[in-house]
């Protein structure tokens, strides 16, 4: 009979190795009638309901003892919607079919997948809550074009992969199926059977959460709601505004005390966007947040890259997180891991038995520093995925911005690799061409979908344009770490005074390049790990000397050119380097007169400083924002420069880097005027020894640094002083 397969087709369904199960499950017209079919093991009795009336029609013959059950009705040759009743264990359920549901991705879905040009292809691939023909279910869609079979498993079908295969898409190696009465809140994977025969059981590289670690399933959850952008919001991440970002790792930041464990994103919505707010930080930025297995790697391996990390809670905690933040008037920078992934099995290595995610040769495709995977741009199905979850965080969770790790690996394919260890590209040069092309399309598609969100590149060398329009040759980044400023000044201060002055070059030469690039002064966490020590332990001298270095040194980069960035635990000068496992050395604050509680009233001023005076921000990729007042005194090791904003506001920052006073010191000043010290790191209230200027300034007609008009000053030791001008 036609309507019936043979047993070489039921034996490749029942062992889960029949690749076009929808040709033979559901419903079918045949020349003989409707037959219907159902693979259901363990099942002892089926019948078939007319769902319409809820009449029971026949029951299904068990066409094979391992669960195969099948009905031919010659009289009727018109599909109907039906029910099966299924008996397990002596109890019976009524069920939808999954096989009796059509195909799910749309033409355009389809096409826009394969080339690679989906803006949301989140919106398609994963698991998504759906009604189907008024049926409640969860579709799934996964791209795995060399498996032979791929099933949906998880709580619902006893993790069993004979239940239920999926439909492949053979234009686009997308495999798809509507499962109905899947709920949100369950837990999945994908049972993969290779290109080469092997089963792999792998979480869905689109889930929107997954297990907490060191369980690896993915949950099933439904897709967050679009976030509205904010024009205020939008006009913070401007280039003319004041940015002083906090860099935080959530998982230490503060930890419970009695068995230090982790606060929750709730905790942190009050605790940690108080802390900010009270700090005057603009902007919040957090490592990355995406679902990471290895604790670690502070989220830098990260595995699933489209759900928060349940750590600190569910997703919607995750949101409300942000939106505490939001309503706190701060915006939120996320750490973006685009450049690589880690290689554990349930993750997106060898996903179906080749090297789909990444470059198949290891001189392209592994990270010999991190022990990890290297994303294969020129695969048009990958590309949408990372340039598809840039633009998720920003719409889908209202995160303002995102931090692009590593860029530098990305873009050079001899990258930490010696010669004969990489692959050129077609030209013969070391720049990975299809990694520049996706970060321009990323920028762009952020650029144009997300009105005032920005990114920001962590590019360690001097490739040029990394913040120029791709349009005209750049990578279309808003923002770009100065690495140079910030290894520069360092090394300068990490010296003994007496020894500055040879090295004076260090702290003048980022403004040979300042312009380059829109540039952010980072004080991160790669500085206070791995053997660096902390910021303050770097600097020379005794005790009272290292906290006075370190406050000169945040008053200088505060008057910098260049928006701030200082991550956690700097800004009361810790001791001890970050430690990932631990708490913040809170305890170090509970002297409210102590030397560490000097340095966090002083960078709370700092910022506040920073935003009430225009100068120190609004004209910061301008050259006439910025004048050398004294460039030349390697001597004394001071440093004088003014800044100037578009309404002709000025405020000149002088630096000390010796311990020595410098009283009665002159400085050339561009006009004539009043002048008045509106911050000094020196000052008794930050633990300084007080010295200064106090009242007003008068500038006078002595000529001095080839000006005219000059100010005599009082320039305490160690210490960095701000001087507003007096309409």
């Amino acid at each position: 009979m036609s309507g019936f397969p043979g047993h070489e087709v039921i034996t490749a369904l029942v062992s889960g190795r029949y690749a076009d199960p929808f040709s033979f499950l559901g419903m079918h017209i045949t020349s003989e009638g409707l037959v219907i079919r159902a693979l259901l093991p363990d099942a002892s009795a089926v019948t078939l309901i007319e769902s319409k009336t809820g009449r029971k029609i026949t029951e299904l013959n068990c066409e094979d003892a391992r669960g195969f059950f099948s009905v031919l009705l010659s009289r009727r040759k018109k599909p109907f919607r039906y029910q099966l009743a299924v008996t397990w264990h002596e109890h019976t359920y009524t069920i939808e079919d999954p096989y009796r549901f059509g195909p799910l991705l749309q033409d355009i879905d389809s096409w826009l997948l394969a080339e690679g040009t989906h803006l949301r292809p989140y919106e398609r691939l994963g698991a998504h809550p759906d009604v189907l023909d008024e049926v409640e279910g969860m579709r799934f869609a996964v791209w795995a074009p060399n498996a032979q079979r791929v099933s949906v498993v998880g709580q619902f079908n006893f993790w069993d992969g004979r239940r239920h295969p999926m439909r492949q898409r053979r234009e686009n190696g997308i495999w798809e199926l509507f499962l109905p009465a899947v709920t949100v809140g369950q837990l999945y994977k994908y049972e993969i059977i290779d290109c080469n025969g092997e089963t792999r059981l792998k979480a869905d590289p689109y889930a929107f959460e997954a297990q907490m670690r060191p369980e690896t399933a993915s949950v099933t959850r439904g897709i967050p709601a679009i976030a509205d952008a904010d024009p205020g919001r939008n006009a913070a991440n401007e280039r003319h505004q004041p940015i002083s970002i906090y860099e935080v790792h959530l998982g230490s930041w503060r930890r419970h005390v009695e068995n230090n464990y982790w606060l929750s994103y709730g905790e942190l919505a009050r605790q940690l966007v108080d802390y900010v707010k009270y700090m005057g930080f603009t902007h919040l930025e957090l490592l990355p947040i995406n679902e990471h297995p290895f604790d670690g790697s502070w989220g830098y391996q990260p595995l699933g890259i489209y759900a928060p990390t349940r750590r600190f809670g569910t997703p919607e905690d995750f949101r409300l997180f942000i939106d505490a933040a939001h309503q706190a008037g701060i915006n939120v920078l996320l750490d973006w891991v685009p450049g690589h992934f880690p290689g554990d099995e349930f993750g997106l290595t060898k996903f179906d038995g080749t090297s789909l995610y990444e470059y198949a040769d290891p001189r392209e495709g592994l990270h010999q520093d991190w022990n990890t995977l290297i994303y294969n741009y020129g695969r048009n199905e990958v590309r949408n995925y990372l340039a598809g979850n840039a633009l998720f965080w920003l719409e889908r969770y209202g995160i303002d911005g995102l931090r692009v790790d590593a860029v530098a690996s990305m873009i050079y394919r001899d990258y930490s690799r010696p010669a004969g260890q990489w692959v050129p590209n077609h030209y013969g040069g070391n720049e990975n061409l299809e990694a520049i092309a996706f970060l321009r399309y990323t920028n762009h598609t952020v650029g144009t979908q997300r009105d005032g969100a920005i990114t920001v590149a962590e590019e360690s060398t001097s490739f040029s344009g990394v913040t120029a329009p791709p349009d005209s040759g750049g990578l279309g980044f808003h923002y770009k770490w100065n690495m140079g400023w910030m290894n520069d000044t360092l090394r300068y201060m990490q010296l003994d005074p007496v020894h500055r002055k040879y090295h004076h070059h260090q702290m003048t030469f980022s403004m040979v390049y300042a312009y380059s690039e829109n540039f952010v002064l980072p004080l991160s966490h790669d500085e206070v790990v791995h053997g660096k020590q902390s910021i303050l332990n770097r600097m020379p001298g005794d005790v009272w000397q290292k906290f006075a270095n370190l406050r000169a040194y945040y008053g200088f980069m505060w008057g910098h050119p260049g928006k701030k960035l200082l991550f956690m635990g700097n800004e009361f000068a810790q001791w001890k380097e970050w430690n990932h496992d631990v708490s913040l050395d809170w305890h170090l604050l509970d002297d409210a007169d102590n030397m560490h509680s000097g340095v966090q009233r002083l960078v709370r001023d700092l910022n506040q400083c920073y935003r009430q005076h225009s100068p120190l921000y609004e004209l910061d990729y301008r050259y006439d924002g910025f004048e050398w007042l004294v460039a030349d005194d390697a001597e004394n090791s001071v440093f004088a420069f003014l800044r100037r904003d578009s309404q002709g506001n000025e405020m000149i920052i002088v630096s000390n880097f010796t311990p020595v006073p410098r009283l009665g010191y002159r400085i050339g000043i561009p006009t004539a005027g009043r002048w008045r010290e509106v911050l000094n790191t020196d000052s008794q209230y930050y633990n300084g020894s007080n010295m200064g200027n106090s009242g007003e300034l008068h500038s006078e007609q002595v000529p001095s640094h080839h000006r005219e008009h000059s100010l005599l000053l009082t320039v305490p030791p160690l210490a960095t002083i701000f001087l507003a001008r007096e309409a």
